[in-house]
This record gives C-alpha cells, structure tokens and sequence, in this order.
C-alpha cells in the first residue's frame, strides 16, 4: 500500500467518523430538530455524486468514504423523519 492510499484511507476513516456522534446523539435524544433537510438533501446528493466518481475510478478510499458517510447520512435522515 503506498502512502497516497494510506493518506486517502486515512481521510476517509476521519470524515466517516465525524458523523457518528451526529447519528449517536439523534439516536439517543429522538430529536433531530436542529439538523436541516436543506442540508442533508444537498449533502447527501454531493456524497452520492463523490460515490459515482469513486466508482467510476476505483478508488476505494472515495468509494469506501462517500458510501459509509451517504448510508450513516440516509440514518440520519430516517431519523429526523421518524422523530419529528
């Protein structure tokens, strides 16, 4: 593995975590009042257009990243629904 993987592996691991809490703290709370649709949709269309992309080069860092982030996001989204 040479170190552009690594960098890039390493990126995605950070970014994937970053929206745990978020899922986390709307599991736990049952609210999801402060988090914007407006966001998520146009967030979660940028993932899925990043996902195509990583597709298109097999880049598994880009895919590996957008697709766990798009799917934790889509969560995130069930749950604001669910909790309103």
């Amino acid at each position: 593995m040479n170190f552009i993987t690594i960098l890039g592996l390493s990126a995605a691991i950070l970014t994937t975590i970053a929206f745990l809490p978020q899922v986390f703290q709307t599991w736990r709370t049952k609210s999801a009042k402060d988090v914007s649709y407006v966001m998520l949709i146009t967030f979660m269309s940028g993932l899925f257009l990043w996902l195509i992309y990583g597709i298109y080069l097999q880049a598994w860092p880009i895919i590996f990243a957008n697709g766990t982030t798009l799917a934790l996001n889509f969560v995130i989204l069930w749950l604001k629904i669910k909790y309103r």
